[in-house]
């Protein structure tokens, strides 16, 4: 097959947002190769070229929004807000982007075809997080603000909680008890890192 002369990445652009689109109207499972490579008015070859398969695009578009929502906390982790600003930020940056991105995609990363996708994801994301939300920590211990006697433990345990609330998301809690679970989770971080009650303040 000729190589395409188009620029790689403008192509690969093309393809993941006219997926994202088709996922959201027709749905992951009711869209194929075919719908994503009709609405872009190009041959399948041409998508292959670029991507092996439907789930790989998907995989795609989840790192995309990682991506995003990780150069926010980022910029945030470097800025003059404090300590717990910056931990309660950063769970509710992830929050807020999985909650932006709808039901159908959540519903897409938790269907049993796709639970490795999943695991993938949150692996990644973990990895991703854990210089961010240790340089936050430690930051707070060098202020004197937080009282954490191992840092990597408090921050693993945070990351299940944060885990523990994208799960209410999927099982779509009322929003009674999904406030619940976001007062639960801001108690629970505070004490993992030692802080007075009142100080994390985790939104969606």
């Amino acid at each position: 097959m000729a190589r395409p002369t188009q620029d790689p990445q403008i192509r690969i652009t093309e393809i993941l947002n006219t997926a994202e689109h088709l996922f959201t109207v027709k749905g992951y499972f009711g869209t194929t190769v075919s719908d994503i490579a009709k609405e872009m008015g190009v041959t399948q070859g041409m998508f292959y070229y670029y991507f092996k398969s439907k789930e790989e695009i998907l995989e795609a578009l989840l790192n995309r929004q990682v991506a995003l929502f990780l150069s926010e906390i980022r910029d945030m982790a470097c800025s003059n807000a404090s300590p717990a600003e910056k931990l309660g930020f950063m769970i509710s940056t992830v929050m807020k982007n999985v909650r932006s991105h709808g039901e159908e995609l959540l519903n897409t990363v938790y269907h049993e075809q796709n639970l490795h996708i999943k695991n993938k994801l949150v692996r990644g994301v973990e990895l991703m997080l854990t210089p961010l939300g240790l340089n936050i920590i430690e930051e707070g211990r060098s202020r004197h603000d937080f009282n954490v006697s191992h840092p990597q433990t408090a921050l693993s345990f945070i990351l299940l909680i944060m885990e523990f609330l994208i799960d209410a998301l999927y099982e779509k809690l009322p929003e009674e008890l999904l406030s619940l679970r976001l007062r639960m989770a801001e108690s629970l971080v505070e004490k993992t890192v030692g802080i007075q009650e009142g100080n994390i303040h985790i939104s969606l």
